[in-house]
């Protein structure tokens, strides 16, 4: 297994947790739209999701609208990219989450009690509907998940000066207004758009670009 950024190092010490951020891959063309991108980026993804230890086939992606509703997602499901959502979560082990992101935030969240996971695309429109919080509340209903045992996880995203909205500074106020203890918060720190060597920004390439795979998941028997 390739070793995960080292903000996820918190998600990936809890029992059975696999989390990645997978960055630019130098040696794709990606100057192009995002269809063709992600198609051309897909071999890279694939052995990235087989380093975790899962197949392909596990993998379950978000169409991602920049909306705010949220799939739960089993293990029986056959669906791989689910319609309109842009948010994933399950209970289920052996269910990969991804997210494709090139400057929207990829956040992670994980419940270590009930083995619930979800992962969300927020950018500015997600973020202004509160996604955060929506998961959250989904979590508690459905898998009795309480904000105190969540870790939660902000991967690498566009921000000022580079966008004049600071999205992530919101992300952060609506995972602390969620019940969300500041400790059991991280936040990468990093701007995808001053980083072109390690990262794709849409913003920064006028949308020529790739883009980043968010992972999550659960290992069968958390071993």
């Amino acid at each position: 297994m390739t070793q995960a950024p080292f903000y996820l190092q918190k998600l990936n010490e809890l029992p059975g947790v696999c989390a990645d951020f997978v960055g630019r891959i130098d040696s794709v063309p990606v100057d192009t739209n995002r269809e063709l991108a992600v198609h051309r980026l897909q071999p890279a993804h694939e052995a990235s999701v087989e380093a975790l230890g899962f197949s392909w086939g596990q993998l379950h992606r978000a169409e991602q609208t920049h909306g705010v509703d949220i799939a739960l997602v089993q293990k029986s499901d056959s669906v791989q990219t689910w319609p309109q959502v842009d948010g994933l979560m399950t209970q289920d082990p052996g269910v990969v989450l991804g997210i494709y992101v090139a400057d929207c935030g990829a956040l992670y969240i994980v419940d270590p009690v009930s083995n619930a996971l979800a992962l969300l695309h927020s950018g500015k429109k997600g973020t202004e509907g509160n996604i955060t919080g929506k998961a959250i509340a989904l979590m508690q209903d459905e898998y009795g998940s309480q904000p105190h045992d969540l870790q939660v996880v902000l991967a690498p995203c566009i921000r000022p000066p580079a966008y004049e909205v600071d999205f992530a500074a919101q992300i952060r106020d609506q995972v602390m207004a969620a019940g969300v203890p500041d400790a059991q918060f991280t936040d990468c720190g990093i701007c995808t758009a001053s980083d072109l060597s390690s990262y794709y920004s849409y913003r920064r390439e006028k949308g020529s670009t790739g883009r980043m795979l968010a992972l999550l998941a659960m290992r069968n028997g958390q071993e």
